[in-house]
């Protein structure tokens, strides 16, 4: 019997080598499918072979030349797909192969190789399905092995810049922000400037009117007169002034200045030092033509309310306003202020269609005071990230991104003691105890409070990602010296087995801008250019600027990743373009443009040249240039979150640069 259990035993083990050696292939592969445009894609087939063997070229030394790999497209794949044999590419580690049989040199490849070949796409498809096999041959020893790789792949619809495109990115943008700005607009109901006015002013229409009919009327025209009195300067300021006037007031570092300033003030106010109000006078007037009665005297009393909510809505409404502007969309702010409207008007005519809900409304008490005090915190940690806008643009380096967090911390900190009633001014009201919303807003403040604090230590923080100061700003940064040291392994590596780069390194504003996660970037597009045509390879355009949220949020989200900063690194030049950097340009490189304008700084010099050469000037906006500075690609990159799509566009227009370079 013992000897029986070791022979299965012995059995069992010869069984479990023989099928782990036959799940272990000796060459893996991986193939995907790039896009160029209607009628080309590229089939990029990734081989790594197992130590010792060598992998033949699929390139033929000469017509009668057997040893090669091969790729076979089957017959469902072959009506819509034609290789292109003659133009395929191979990149790797290759080494000549010496067969003793016939003494012929053959070219192979060791460790890994990549196989690009290239597909003209037939029919009227746009996305097909792309099937075959690969035909692998290999020498490893004395032995030839070989093997055929089946592989199906999807071809992905070709990436376009059409109008129908762009309108619907912009569709799904505008409706972002419609949807934002009246949940805003929904928040300001609830402030001391309003919340006190809806149930008076809904009695007031449904007691004035001769019939209920009427008081739905006018409470209607109420509020569509509230919407309107948002959304018309806007449009007027669009009109006048071109649709880019709000973006450029946003970006501006004088406009920020200001919006420090007023935000600060706004934030004393809330905290009762003295009460913020636009002049009484334009109340008056408007209360006076209210009066009058009618359409037009219901519309005055639409004007009155935004009049005297001013203190409340005022700094909601101006960080709105710098938010939509940013987002390369025009009629954004418009939308912006449309959905602001709307949300703030929305329960007047809610409450006249139901005025029963009036009696389940809270009464006004010491709680709107407590909702005023807390927007007062809000305000002053929004005023810090106005002034960051200057400091970035400026380098005064007063709030680099430690700095930053920290005043944050210890403003959110507050709030929450404030919330629990630990902390306390001289207008609020006894707080015998702590309401179950009270504690769970306070909650959320010491969450967020503590959320920031790793921070301080280099943490990514991708949450804030966009609202804080880039981590290049901070002076301790544990994850830039991990970069750091990659960095200096990766150059050590390449000084002992590859040659020196001959590309000079970066010169020009070093000292004030940078990249992160190690990234070497030039910000200068003729030194940028010159290195990209030492180094024979493709440039990343990075149209950027120190106030642009969505540019930081692409570095946190997208380039961070690990295939798309190898990608970045290995395969191009990086020029980052701040199109709001306040450097001055010498005299010799000051010009005028096509539009007679004097472009005297960095900045200006980025934009113009954003705006001549690509029609764009919205940021972040990523575009690609082969070695005579011509677009390798027609879409304007900007904003997407979707890091494998970001990929894909990367191995697009790598692609098409080695195209065209061959």
């Amino acid at each position: 019997m013992k000897k029986l259990f070791i022979t299965l035993a012995v059995v069992c083990v010869a069984a479990g080598n023989i099928l782990t050696a036959q799940d272990i292939k000796p060459v893996q592969f991986v193939f995907s499918v790039v896009r160029m445009n209607d009628t080309l894609a590229y089939l990029h087939v990734k081989a790594k072979m197992e130590k010792g063997l060598q992998l033949f070229s699929s390139k033929k030394l000469n017509s009668d030349d057997a040893f090669v790999s091969s790729l076979s497209l089957d017959s469902g794949s072959a009506k819509y797909f034609r290789l292109l044999t003659d133009n395929n590419k191979e990149t790797g580690n290759v080494q000549p192969v010496h067969d003793p049989i016939d003494t012929i040199l053959h070219q192979g490849y060791s460790d890994e190789v990549e196989f690009l070949f290239p597909l003209h796409i037939s029919g009227d498809k746009d996305s097909l399905a792309l099937k075959g096999s690969f035909e692998w041959l290999g020498k490893k020893g004395d032995e030839f092995p070989s093997g055929s790789e089946s592989f199906s792949a999807k071809l992905p619809a070709i990436e376009r810049n059409t109008a129908s495109g762009k309108d619907d990115a912009d569709s799904k943008s505008l409706w972002g922000i419609f949807l934002v700005c009246f949940l805003t607009g929904l928040v300001a109901v609830i402030t001391p400037c309003v919340f006190p006015l809806i149930p008076v002013t809904v009695s007031f229409f449904l007691k004035r009117s001769k019939s209920r009919a009427e008081g739905l009327k006018n409470a209607v025209w109420y509020s569509l007169s509230i919407i309107l009195i948002y959304t018309i300067p806007t449009l007027l300021l669009t009109l006048i002034f071109g649709d880019k006037v709000l973006y450029t007031i946003s970006t501006h570092p004088v406009s920020n200045i200001l919006f420090f300033l007023i935000f600060i003030i706004f934030a004393i106010s809330f905290f009762g030092a003295f009460e913020l109000a636009l002049p009484n006078s334009w109340a008056n007037k408007a209360d006076q033509k209210a009066g009058k009665g009618g359409l037009f005297g219901i519309f005055f009393m639409a004007l009155t309310l935004v009049i005297v909510s001013f203190s409340c809505t005022g700094p909601l409404v101006g960080t709105l306003l710098g938010q939509t502007s940013t987002g390369g969309v025009s009629i954004a702010p418009i939308i912006g202020m449309l959905g602001f409207g709307a949300g703030l008007a929305l329960p007047f005519s809610l409450f006249a269609f139901f005025p029963s809900m009036l009696q389940s409304l809270p009464k006004s008490g010491g709680w709107l005071n407590s909702v005023k005090v807390t927007f007062g915190f809000i305000e002053l940690a929004l005023a810090m990230k106005f002034l960051s806008n200057v400091d970035l643009a400026y380098h005064w380096h007063l709030l680099d991104r430690d700095v930053f967090l920290v005043i944050w911390i210890v403003v959110f900190g507050l709030m929450g003691l404030y919330l629990l009633g630990k902390l306390k001014f001289s207008h609020d009201s006894e707080l015998p105890f702590i309401s179950v919303p009270r504690l769970f807003f306070a909650i959320f403040s010491f969450c967020f409070t503590l959320y920031m604090v790793p921070g301080l230590w280099g943490a990514p923080l991708k949450l804030l990602s966009g609202f804080i100061p880039p981590a290049t700003t901070q002076e301790f940064n544990l994850e830039d010296l991990k970069y750091k040291i990659d960095n200096l392994s990766a150059g050590n590596t390449a000084t002992a087995g590859q040659p020196i780069s001959t590309a000079k390194p970066p010169q020009k504003y070093i000292d004030k801008l940078h990249v992160p996660f190690g990234l070497k970037a030039y910000f200068d597009l003729d030194e940028g250019m010159a290195a990209a045509k030492a180094l024979n390879k493709p440039v990343m355009l990075d149209f950027t600027g120190h106030s642009c949220a969505n540019c930081r949020k692409m570095e946190e989200q997208v380039w961070k990743n690990p295939d798309v900063l190898k990608r970045m690194k290995e395969n191009f030049v990086l020029i980052s373009l701040y199109v709001d950097e306040s450097t001055e340009l010498t005299d010799a490189e000051q010009v005028t443009n096509a539009r007679g304008e004097k472009i005297t700084t960095v900045g200006e010099k980025n934009l113009d040249y954003e705006v001549s050469k690509f029609g764009f000037n919205a940021q972040p906006l990523y575009m690609f240039l082969d070695l005579n500075g011509k677009p390798l690609s027609n879409v304007k990159y900007g904003y997407d979150p979707d890091v494998q799509k970001f990929i894909n566009h990367l191995d697009t227009v790598k692609a098409a640069f080695e195209k065209n370079k061959n």
